[in-house]
């Protein structure tokens, strides 16, 4: 999911205080999705805008709105930017499988 070992995880579980995963009796972590959604700020933080762990502490302990809201944005952002990228491939494909110009495209629907 964030592309990270799964060690990872464990260490900013031990790292953060927002990160506390109940536990099964087979002692496997059991997330809960505000445990999954701190994880993924936490991971913007640390590994996106590359602040140090203590950094990334200091930033959550007193300006987590900011953080989460700036992380939310980043969020939208790069949805957008997916988004806009599905377009201009499928633009592409048009254009390739279109042997005119989209100049000469424009003048012959002006001709007709």
């Amino acid at each position: 999911m964030f592309g990270v070992n799964t060690s990872l995880i464990r260490f900013w579980e031990k790292e953060f205080d927002i990160v506390k995963p109940q536990k099964n009796a087979k002692g496997n972590r059991l997330f809960t999705q505000k445990d999954i959604d701190n994880i993924a700020l936490i991971h913007h933080l640390v590994k996106e805008r590359r602040l140090t762990l203590e950094g990334a502490r200091q930033k959550i302990r007193e300006n987590r709105d900011d953080a989460e809201n700036n992380f939310k944005i980043v969020q939208s952002l790069k949805n957008i930017r997916t988004i806009l990228l599905e377009i201009k491939e499928n633009l592409e494909k048009d254009i390739a499988h279109n042997p005119l110009s989209t100049e000469d495209n424009y003048r012959e629907g002006a001709l007709q």
